[in-house]
């Protein structure tokens, strides 16, 4: 009798937990709680890659230019700095993200509007990833810098950044990593930024390059890097920073935050000696800016591929951006004749090409890789989505930015006159000394 009692209240206690307490369980385990560890390691990640910007990707530019123009690119990736914020807080995000839109996300996150001390982006608050999609929207107009050092009016470049947010960066963004974005949708793998950073900007910085003009004198005249102590420095500064930027990406202190820290340090290393050898055979001495411009160019290249790809993966890549980008910025550039400056295009349009599609090829699990997108079972479908992705990019970026350009000249021109740019950009803009320092 006292074992027949006991299984009828355990038949009711079972019932009871039907009706109530299992719908309460599952709708805990739907409802997005917040993680301190996740939260915390963002909030490093973000530093890590606002740290990219300023001081990193300054110094390494500045140390390349010449000393009268010093102070022109860090004055102007300081002032992107601050401009990219405010424009992103305004509107940028809300494109980028505030909707389901196939080709941006709309205008409903203006001014951050929804988005407070309780909202969440999976586990962690989404203030912070705001925040650290907002670095992303800082470096990305301030990479393209590289493109068009020494000849840009200050008020041109500013316009120029402000628009290209507007109408290039943004949308692109919500094409690959938006809700609903069309990129997105077809299975891109694009872990953190080879299209919407690096091909964007190379692109960017290309045609801003071909519509400015060479440097006066270019390529007759001798144009030593002010100092490559900067430039060594700011490269070391954007290889340690990149940890943020790319194992941060998960937006989680997990393994595949593990993996792609691990992988990017992989390629990073790989690539600098690629180039600094075949700078050796080729040209008889390995050199400083050599072996630095060859880690960006690895540090590009793993970009999009660190969430999908393993070491053997990150290997292949490392060489091949290694020696595909020496080649680009000075074969390249030599065979065609235009004026990179900095080699914007040369490191990050064909170092974000060269990872994004061995992306395609290394995501496959019998080379290491993690799997292919949704909907995708095969190398040569991976990688179709990988090329549709780097054309639109191209295409879009190409023809948005040239338009944005010729409409900025024929307002306010372009380019400072002949006698500011051979006192040099430092006084003739700022009234300053940057050799001083």
């Amino acid at each position: 009798m006292l074992i027949s009692e006991c299984f009828k209240n355990l038949k009711a206690v079972c019932y009871t937990l039907l009706l109530t307490g299992l719908p309460s369980l599952a709708l805990a385990e739907e409802t997005p709680v917040l993680d301190t560890g996740d939260t915390a390691w963002m909030i490093v990640a973000t530093v890590l890659v606002l740290f990219m910007t300023i001081p990193g990707l300054s110094l390494f530019y500045a140390g390349m230019v010449r000393s009268k123009n010093v102070l022109s690119v860090f004055m102007q990736c300081f002032a992107i700095t601050a401009l990219m914020t405010l424009l992103w807080v305004i509107y940028g995000y809300s494109i980028a993200f505030g909707g389901e839109g196939a080709y941006w996300g709309g205008l409903s996150k203006t001014f951050l509007k929804g988005v407070g001390v309780d909202s969440l982006i999976g586990t962690i608050p989404e203030t912070v990833f705001m925040t650290f999609q907002m670095t992303f929207a800082i470096i990305t107009p301030a990479l393209i810098v590289g493109a068009f050092a020494e000849r840009m009016k200050f008020s041109a470049m500013l316009w120029f950044v402000a628009l290209w947010l507007t109408f290039v960066y943004a949308p692109i963004t919500h094409w690959v990593w938006g809700d609903g974005g069309w990129l997105g949708s077809k299975g891109i793998l694009d872990f953190a930024g080879g299209t919407v950073v690096h091909i964007n900007a190379g692109v960017a910085g290309l045609v801003a390059a071909l519509v400015l003009g060479k440097r006066k004198g270019y390529p007759g005249t001798a144009m030593p890097p002010h100092n490559l102590g900067y430039t060594i420095v700011g490269a070391s500064m954007l290889w340690v920073g990149w940890f943020g930027f790319n194992a941060g990406s998960e937006l989680a202190a997990d393994g595949t935050a593990g993996m792609a820290m691990a992988v990017t340090q992989i390629a990073t290393a790989t690539a600098a000696l690629g180039w600094m050898f075949s700078e050796w055979f080729l040209h008889g001495k390995p050199s400083v800016l050599g072996i630095a411009s060859g880690a960006v160019a690895g540090l590009v290249a793993i970009t999009p591929a660190c969430g999908s790809v393993g070491p053997m993966g990150a290997i292949v890549i490392g060489a091949a951006s290694g020696i595909g980008c020496f080649m680009a910025a000075t074969r390249l550039k030599n065979a065609f004749g235009y004026d990179d400056s900095l080699d914007c295009f040369g490191v990050h349009g064909i170092g974000g090409i060269i990872g994004a599609l061995l992306t395609g090829v290394f995501a496959a699990e019998s080379l290491g890789g993690t799997g292919f997108g949704d909907g995708i079972d095969s190398i040569a479908g991976q990688v179709g989505v990988q090329f549709t992705g780097i054309l639109a990019t191209i295409i879009y970026t190409g023809i948005i930015s040239l338009i944005i350009l010729k409409t900025i000249d024929s307002f306010i021109g372009l380019r400072v006159d002949d006698e500011q740019e051979t006192e040099g950009l430092d006084i003739a803009l700022h009234d300053e000394r940057g050799y001083n320092l």
